[in-house]
């Protein structure tokens, strides 16, 4: 399935929809959950969190730009937590360019990220 978006006469560009990235968050340094392709935009539409444990734990996520680093300037969420056996979901428009890239990081082994949005060639 593609969808159409135009910005003018002649300009035209297809977002394909497409599942970004699915995995188990870890602590530390985290999870590289997805990294747009060269010459790509993507967008980032929801992002879901899954604590498969029984107590509490919390989970940052952070939209990088390409060369940079995680930090508390690029956190899309910070210290979320979401209780045991329970979920939380993010739902918006961001857009990563070239080499950009998704990081979670959990505080404790048990959670599940799964994220998703669409790819186009500007």
């Amino acid at each position: 399935m593609r969808l159409w978006i135009g910005w003018g006469v002649g300009d035209m560009a297809f977002i394909i929809p497409k599942r970004l990235g699915q995995g188990a968050v870890t602590t530390g340094a985290g999870l590289l959950v997805y990294t747009a392709p060269t010459l790509i935009t993507t967008i980032v539409k929801c992002i879901d969190i899954c604590n498969t444990t029984a107590g509490a734990l919390t989970v940052s996520v952070h939209l990088v730009a390409s060369g940079g680093s995680v930090a508390t300037s690029n956190a899309l969420f910070y210290n979320i937590s979401v209780p045991g056996a329970s979920q939380y979901q993010w739902t918006g428009t961001q857009i990563l360019n070239t080499g950009g890239f998704i990081q979670a990081i959990g505080s404790a082994a048990g959670l599940t990220i799964n994220a998703a949005g669409g790819e186009y060639t500007p």
